[in-house]
């Protein structure tokens, strides 16, 4: 018997379907499975969904649509599978971004291995190898939280504030991986620099990345991104994709 999931009202803005008290594969997993089966469901009553790192939001106006018989049509989607081994949602999309680790352009990556107990190029090796998933979007537009990484990677954030990173910053934090849409500050570590935009707003689809899609992030030479930078105007930053089954 499990507390879990936990179905809540949000004001009257919606329902949160809540599948885990901290973030864990199988939770964020079943937040993205059950979106998708609510989308499928096409409910009138439901406006947008979205996810969160372990919950399903639906937007339902609950001044007009009670909020149990919502409850009841949720509780019934729950029971009819087993959330945390759901397939991920179709649709979902592979990258490979670039990435230069270390010097001058990502200035904390031996500070970030410093904390995880491993040498800067064991750590280039390991991230650089390491496939992660779109757990989540925030902060600013487009921007992802991606994960989880080894538990090797289960560092804190500073105690201090790295007063700005520039768009591309790839920093690392808690066993997962964020690049920065817009130049800001940040309590994770700078440990790599990209040139992918995670939001472009004059393309078809102005948030590059979507819950669910996944990275890879190759190791490359700063003078291998400068080259990216002068020939790229698609704002991907050189990176590769391919589709997921």
């Amino acid at each position: 018997m499990t507390d879990w999931p936990k179905i809540r009202t949000v004001g009257l803005s919606g329902l949160l379907v809540t599948f885990a008290s901290a973030m864990s594969e199988p939770a964020n997993r079943a937040a993205l499975a059950f979106r998708a089966a609510v989308d499928e469901q096409n409910w009138a009553e439901v406006a947008e969904t979205s996810t969160s790192l372990v919950s399903t939001f639906l937007e339902v106006d609950l001044a007009t649509t009670p909020p149990d018989a919502m409850k009841e049509r949720l509780q019934e989607l729950l029971l009819s599978r087993d959330w945390f081994a759901a397939d991920l949602p179709t649709g979902r999309t592979l990258w490979h971004v670039p990435t230069v680790y270390g010097t001058d352009l990502a200035p904390q990556l031996e500070e970030a291995a410093d904390v995880a107990g491993v040498d800067p190029d064991t750590a280039i090796k390991e991230i650089s190898a390491s496939r992660v998933r779109v757990l989540t979007i925030g902060f600013a537009p487009g921007q992802p939280y991606m994960g989880e990484l080894s538990k090797t990677w289960n560092i804190p954030r500073q105690q201090g504030l790295t007063k700005s990173v520039p768009p591309g910053a790839l920093v690392i934090a808690i066993r997962q991986l964020i690049i920065f849409t817009n130049a800001a500050p940040t309590g994770w570590r700078h440990i790599g620099q990209t040139a992918f935009s995670t939001f472009r707003p004059d393309a078809k689809q102005p948030f590059t990345l979507a819950p669910g899609d996944e990275l890879t992030f190759p190791a490359i030479t700063p003078a291998e991104l400068e080259r990216i930078k002068s020939e790229d105007t698609s704002g991907l930053g050189g990176a590769t994709r391919e589709a997921l089954k």
